[in-house]
């Protein structure tokens, strides 16, 4: 690689965007306005907000909200004052932040704004989790998130949602990763993640009352190249309790198909666990997960079969990793003695990836059993998907004929 690409990551680019931005909805007499303030840091005495964009030569900036309360029909939406990742305070960098770091850190959050019952660490890569989990410490949280597939989890983004304590840090600091979000930083933590060079690490006050944001709406503007724009409400999932959710059953040329087996209370707990997770992962997606902990993670897919199977693949290769980290201490990929390699691979063909009584989830229904086949067939136990198929009997029929449940949340989870 010449040397001048290699600059180019390192690269502070000027951008040309207005301190000031207003987006006005409405005609005279019925007109809302909102108005927009551009973000910025002092790092290394240079004031700017965002490094590039999603590419080194792509001017980006900031914006947090500062004025106007938007109401679109009888939703009101996200009143200023409420900043997250745009009230931001850096602790420690090297250099100022992209906007993959910012976009990355906000989908965390988007995830984390729905688990805040326990410790839970949530780590970002390109705008999607490859680790989510919970734990009973913080620490046990970040560990068990990093595990689920370290791989990907390098250079990614650390969202927790406690206050990082020194041994939560010391095991962050054995880690490679870019960002470090969360709500406060107990004494000595920063000087522990400092010794990592580049690390951002963000305090964002207004995660301690995360949950309030659980039900917060905003305007989501998708750009089109023509210089168009969609608008829509952002997305907010509508199960969040174990009564929120029904077991299984549909009617199909009048004969009545339901699941004969209803949920253990670990299932349940996972089953919510996952269906929050599912809220930050890109679609066409479906996840697995198992005890609080994500075991593999597929997304971004055209067919619901192939993401199952991505996933499933997934669980596999991120489990053979871990045991030979555990065991050797070094990647899978470096391993060399073909002995412990066969070794690895027989367990997690016997293991089956870890996916043995874990849960499915799916962003959107099953158009054919052949998707929800997929995870019944390495053991997978239990299934939350939003149902409405006209073949939703299929999938019952394939719960039952594998002893497993499922529930249907009633709303699909779509995210692009």
């Amino acid at each position: 690689m010449p040397e001048d690409l290699k600059k180019a990551y390192k690269t502070v680019m000027d951008d040309h965007f207005d301190d000031r931005l207003e987006i006005s909805f409405g005609s005279e007499g019925r007109r809302q306005i909102l108005l927009y303030e551009k973000v910025s840091w002092v790092v290394n005495d240079v004031k700017k907000g965002l490094r590039y964009g999603e590419n080194p030569g792509q001017e980006a900036a900031l914006y947090k909200l500062i004025n106007g309360n938007l109401v679109i029909g009888d939703v009101h939406c996200i009143k200023p004052g409420n900043e997250l990742v745009c009230g931001a305070t850096l602790h420690q960098f090297g250099k100022h932040p992209g906007k993959t770091n910012l976009t990355d850190a906000d989908n965390a959050l988007n995830i984390l704004r729905y688990l805040t019952d326990k410790p839970t660490a949530a780590i970002m890569k390109h705008n999607n989790p490859c680790g989510v989990a919970q734990g009973g410490t913080l620490a046990e949280a970040y560990v068990r998130a990093d595990l689920a597939d370290r791989v990907a989890a390098f250079g990614g983004c650390i969202a927790l949602n406690r206050p990082v304590d020194k041994t939560t840090a010391e095991e962050i600091s054995l880690r490679y990763a870019e960002v470090v979000v969360a709500p406060g930083f107990e004494e000595g933590a920063v000087e522990i993640l400092a010794k990592r060079k580049n690390l951002r690490v963000m305090e964002i006050r207004n995660m301690e009352r995360l949950q309030e944001y659980s039900h917060e709406r905003f305007v989501d503007f998708k750009s089109l190249m023509d210089g168009g724009l969609i608008v829509q409400l952002s997305f907010v999932p509508e199960a969040r309790r174990k009564e929120d959710l029904k077991l299984a059953e549909t009617v199909y040329k009048d004969k009545s198909y339901k699941v004969e087996r209803s949920p253990t209370d670990q299932e349940y707990e996972d089953m919510l666990f996952g269906w929050l997770v599912e809220a930050g992962v890109t679609s066409n997606s479906v996840i697995y997960v198992k005890d609080g902990v994500t075991v593999g993670i597929g997304t971004g897919e055209q067919d619901r079969v192939g993401v199952a199977e991505i996933a499933r693949d997934k669980a596999c290769r991120k489990l053979a990793d871990r045991l030979c980290f555990e065991r050797h201490s070094k990647p899978y990929n470096d391993l060399e003695d073909k002995a412990q390699r066969v070794e690895i691979d027989g367990q997690v063909a016997e293991l089956k990836g870890g996916l043995p009584g874990s849960v499915m989830v799916s962003d959107a229904f099953f158009p054919f059993r052949d998707g929800i086949d997929v995870g019944l067939s390495q053991g997978v136990k239990a299934v939350i998907q939003p149902g409405g198929s006209m073949n939703d009997y299929q999938s019952i029929q394939a719960c039952n004929e594998n002893s497993a449940t499922m529930v249907f949340t009633g709303q699909r989870s779509f995210k692009h």
